[in-house]
């Protein structure tokens, strides 16, 4: 099945680090949240309306998820221009990543085919990864459904 992923990261698994150009806030990396329980989660685009509807979803549940001492990234492969957009649009609280090129998405294993509407084409799957503290994934969403996904992701923390 061309939507079925097969993610080659499991659960305690060191997550892979990377460096990325943040949504105006200069870069980031996975290493500058050591010590914290960090959500990766990537969705396709910004101002769409699934990932629309799961980044609101994560901005009004943000004050929990930063009482848990949590920290939320949301990564596309949109660029840094157009996610400051798309938080501006929203009033997202948290940081967008821009993966022009794609490596995130591959480290994580969620570049990949997809079908849409009987068409296939290449992607990023809307799968969420919860990193411990200590760099290693505790838990991965594979399947997420973009209005219920936060409060998910909150209940495991």
């Amino acid at each position: 099945m061309a939507n079925e992923l097969q993610l080659k990261l499991k659960e305690g698994d060191p997550a892979p680090d990377f460096v990325a150009e943040t949504d105006g806030a200069g870069k980031v990396s996975l290493s500058d949240f050591k010590g914290k329980n960090v959500i990766l989660y990537f969705y396709p685009r910004d101002n769409t309306p699934g990932c629309t509807k799961e980044a609101c979803a994560f901005r009004d549940e943000f004050a929990e998820f930063k009482k848990k001492g949590a920290v939320v990234l949301g990564v596309s492969t949109d660029s840094a221009k157009s996610h400051a957009r798309f938080i501006e649009k929203y009033k997202l609280p948290f940081t967008l990543l821009a993966d022009e090129d794609k490596k995130i998405a591959q480290a994580y294993g969620v570049w990949g085919e997809k079908k849409f509407m009987g068409v296939k084409y290449i992607g990023i799957h809307r799968v969420t990864f919860l990193i411990g503290p200590d760099g290693r994934i505790k838990k991965i969403w594979p399947k997420v459904k973009p209005a219920e996904h936060a409060a998910e992701v909150l209940e495991a923390l």
